[in-house]
């Protein structure tokens, strides 16, 4: 009985099936509502100063996701910022990637990253070992 009332509640016919426009039925609300609720949220920041390296380990510890660009601050800000996300990512067992220049993505456990992203001083390196010209 427990099971029929949880398969009307996702949505799933007899055949075990999801149907299509339950899934996509809802409002933009209810969706944000439930990203408070379960951290499955990405939050983008520019942090200006060091200071605002809290409020990114704040966002993980609620886990949200947060990509950092860190073009804005000095290269000195800029160490400092990532030895602290370092060791925020280490202590809940998240993951941090850069992905691009000055550019870092830091999840918390629940999130899974999956794939890498090359750096461009690696694939100029294979550019020039190939003269391609494109």
């Amino acid at each position: 009985m427990a099971l029929n009332k949880l398969k009307k509640l996702m949505g799933m016919e007899e055949t075990g099936e999801v149907e299509e426009d339950s899934y996509y039925e809802g409002d933009a609300d209810s969706a944000l509502k439930d990203a408070d609720k379960f951290g499955n949220k990405m939050i983008l920041l520019e942090p200006r100063a060091y200071s605002e390296s809290q409020q990114i380990a704040d966002y993980l510890k609620k886990r949200s996701s947060v990509v950092v660009n860190l073009k804005r601050v000095t290269s000195d800000q800029a160490k400092r910022i990532i030895d602290f996300l370092s060791g925020c990512v280490y202590a809940i067992g998240g993951t941090m990637q850069k992905i691009g220049v000055g550019i870092y993505l830091c999840a918390p456990r629940n999130v899974n990253v999956q794939g890498k992203i090359t750096d461009d001083s690696q694939a100029s390196k294979a550019q020039e070992d190939e003269e391609v010209d494109w």
